[in-house]
């Protein structure tokens, strides 16, 4: 563990870093990423990201790094995840919020060796809220213990759905909405944040389940390794087993909670397939 917290200790300073550009920035303008109108970068998430990666490069010259803007630039998929110490970053989640000065966004780093997370730290600097974990090591905020808020029944849940994700194609808008018709007759309350705190509020136990899918590594690999170090639990939102270069996932505060959100689910999915199944056969 010493050289994870030296990884920590190295990586730390750079977030804080990053989060001072964020709170020092006025008035911002989004640009559409690759034609996609629903998705928006900044000239600010390639500044962070770079500040970020180029002291990688520089310091442990042997690690790789996965980055956001890195990747879509590129244009050539995700690059698949090796034993070495990989850096996966989000130099700015929620940057629909960051452009309309909403202060729910944050700067997101997980590191994986071996192929496992052992790392992870989510920086709100609007809020001056730092979640951290290293792996067996439990979860904080601020340097404090945090915990799930232990929920074990759905009807006393209040989940943070990711419901803007549902505009993209109709077969998002498809997976999403029959979900919510279902889930909305049995969860207590809903919430769509925009950004993947979502996860760290569950791992403190402001919110009991967070869910988004169609999503990618640098969406999951910090906050998903900080609700699982809270004590809560981390499943692949088709029922796989989770892996965070497949990024559709659902945390929730107990294991107990997250089945019963799965088995309302795959009664929507069944639903889903049999709509889609009928329009397809008699609907021209």
């Amino acid at each position: 563990m010493d050289e994870i917290h030296e990884y920590y200790e190295f990586i730390l300073p750079l977030i804080f870093e990053a989060g001072k550009i964020l709170k020092g920035v006025g008035d911002v303008k989004g640009e559409i990423k690759n034609e996609d109108w629903w998705d928006l970068i900044t000239i600010y998430d390639q500044k962070i990201e770079n500040i970020i990666v180029d002291k990688i490069k520089l310091t442990y010259p042997g690690h790789r790094h996965i980055g956001e803007e890195e990747v879509q630039k590129a244009n050539d998929g995700v690059p698949e995840l090796t034993d070495a110490p990989t850096w996966i970053i989000d130099p700015i989640d929620g940057t629909h919020n960051f452009v309309r000065k909403l202060p729910i966004s944050c700067i997101s780093v997980g590191l994986t060796i071996n192929k496992e997370q052992v790392l992870g730290i989510v920086y709100n600097p609007y809020m001056d809220e730092l979640y951290t974990a290293k792996k067996g090591m439990g979860a904080y905020l601020n340097g404090q213990r945090i915990y799930t808020s232990g929920c074990k029944d759905i009807r006393k849940s209040v989940m943070n759905y990711e419901m803007s994700i549902a505009n993209r194609n109709e077969e998002f808008y498809n997976l999403y909405m029959f979900r919510f018709k279902h889930l909305i007759k049995v969860v207590q309350g809903f919430r769509s944040l925009g950004c993947i705190l979502g996860s760290c509020y569950v791992a403190c136990g402001r919110l009991d389940a967070y869910q988004i899918d169609g999503v990618y590594p640098w969406d999951a690999a910090a906050g998903t390794l900080i609700v699982k170090e809270a004590g809560g639990h981390v499943t692949d939102s088709s029922g796989k087993e989770f892996n965070v270069m497949e990024a559709n996932f659902l945390v929730a505060a107990t294991e107990e909670l997250s089945d019963q959100y799965m088995e309302v689910e795959r009664k929507a999915d069944e639903e889903r397939i049999k709509y889609e199944k009928f329009k397809r056969d008699f609907i021209p």
